[in-house]
């Protein structure tokens, strides 16, 4: 019967899928504040489409997840501000990301007024969601009292596929 049983999934189309899925997306119960609520820079769903890679739609708009430890800014320790890949607000700046060693980029805040929080209730767990502030965009979330040594005992786990890096080395010397 295993044996059987072990055939069968191993033929399902099923099973190939789940082997060839790229990262997961969360699907979340009812609407979450972020979702009802209004930001300044505004788009349509097929407005976002035209400008977000599908990844980048998948996590800043449907509130996906990527994969720990496959984004492009998770170790980047270089000066410079990381922005939201919607839409460019300044989101954090490089001297306020630490290494928390979770597989997603770790920050211990959000420059002042750029990320707002919501409580995020799915899954039966109670987290807070951050979100850029002038597009709605999903970050990630916020957790405290980790044990971070920390200024604000605070870890904004944040996707790096949500952010873009301008790098200060480069010329492009912040005004923040």
């Amino acid at each position: 019967m295993r044996r059987a049983l072990s055939t069968f999934l191993r033929s399902t189309p099923v099973r190939a899928t789940l082997r060839t899925t790229p990262a997961i997306t969360l699907p979340f119960m009812g609407s979450s504040p972020s979702s009802t609520m209004s930001y300044p820079h505004q788009k349509s769903e097929s407005e976002w489409r035209a400008v977000l890679s599908p990844e980048q739609f998948r996590i800043l708009r449907e509130k996906g997840t990527e994969r720990p430890g496959t984004g492009e800014y998770d170790k980047k320790m270089d000066p410079g501000v990381y922005t939201c890949a919607g839409c460019d607000a300044p989101l954090y700046k490089s001297t306020t990301k630490f290494n928390s060693g979770c597989g997603w980029p770790a920050f211990f805040e959000g420059i002042e007024g750029a990320i707002v929080r919501h409580e995020d209730n799915a899954w039966g767990m109670r987290r807070t969601e951050i979100v850029c502030a002038n597009c709605g965009g999903h970050l990630g979330h916020v957790f405290k009292g980790e044990g971070y040594k920390t200024p604000t005992d605070e870890r904004h786990c944040v996707n790096s596929v949500s952010l873009k890096f301008k790098d200060e080395s480069a010329g492009g010397k912040s005004e923040l």
